[in-house]
């Protein structure tokens, strides 16, 4: 491993941080002065991102395959001394079904790429994190979902309830060498996910997606959506002076969800 230099700018890497949420969380780090790193399923969007700020900056990686996942963390750790912050980001919907109609594939992906990849990625950083006097922090991005239950979206919910366990675990193992870790639990995210999102449920409950939509605002203390600005503005909160006693939290930004209930079905 490389010699720790001190006078380094602080690092973060983001996973599926190219687009999104998770571009910006690294646009706010940038922000803060932060050197930004970051893997992402989309080739197209990693190319963006190094066009807009530097070559090898992103790599592209789908981070269900812990395969892949080797290789590129091995590629980042030929330029990295240090590692300050980790977001682990990556996450998709997966299915909007009954139980029983739930292919097991669609299961399987989901819990490899919304809980998997937080593992298989934070075991490459932690030694390093360990390492530093400064400690590190982690973030494992998680949904209001991990919070109650969720129906039509079983595979989704137990993935975002183990990122919760994994934070508060790994919290209690790693504080000692002063390493934080939080698991963040976003409402619903304005934006093309949540779009097809509403979609899909519209048309399993044989709903307009103008009526999802606003049975889904109306979870809400707030009655709105969350912006992943407001996602990124945590992020900085944590990293930050103000933020280094925080550690074990499951955090929402969500408007005060009061519920993800089956009022709607008959």
């Amino acid at each position: 491993m490389p010699a720790q230099n001190n006078s380094s700018p602080k690092v973060a890497l983001i996973t599926a941080g190219a687009s999104g949420i998770g571009l910006a969380i690294a646009n706010a780090l940038r922000g803060q002065g932060y050197a930004v790193f970051v893997v992402d399923v989309s080739l197209d969007a990693v190319n963006r991102f190094n066009e807009k700020f530097g070559a090898d900056r992103a790599i592209q990686c789908d981070v269900a395959d812990p395969i892949q996942v080797d290789a590129v963390m091995c590629e980042f750790k030929k330029q990295l001394n240090r590692i300050d912050v980790l977001v682990n980001n990556a996450g998709i919907a997966g299915p909007t079904a009954q139980l029983e109609d739930i292919d097991v594939s669609d299961w399987q992906r989901t819990i490899e790429v919304d809980l998997n990849s937080a593992f298989y990625v934070s075991r490459h950083w932690i030694p390093m994190m360990k390492s530093q006097d400064s400690g590190g922090l982690i973030i494992n991005m998680s949904s209001n979902a991990g919070l109650h239950g969720f129906p039509l979206r079983s595979p989704y919910t137990a993935s975002k309830w183990a990122l919760i366990g994994l934070a508060k675990t790994w919290a209690m193992e790693l504080g000692r060498w002063n390493i934080r870790v939080n698991a963040l639990c976003p409402g619903s995210v304005s934006g093309v996910r949540i779009d097809s999102v509403i979609e899909r449920d519209a048309c399993e409950r044989g709903m307009t997606s103008e009526q999802i939509r606003d049975v889904y605002q109306r979870q809400s203390s707030l009655r709105t959506f969350v912006d992943a600005d407001d996602i990124a503005a945590m992020v900085c909160f944590l990293a930050g002076d103000s933020g280094r006693k925080i550690s074990g939290q499951a955090i929402a930004i969500d408007g005060h969800t009061e519920g993800l209930t089956n009022w709607l079905d008959p």
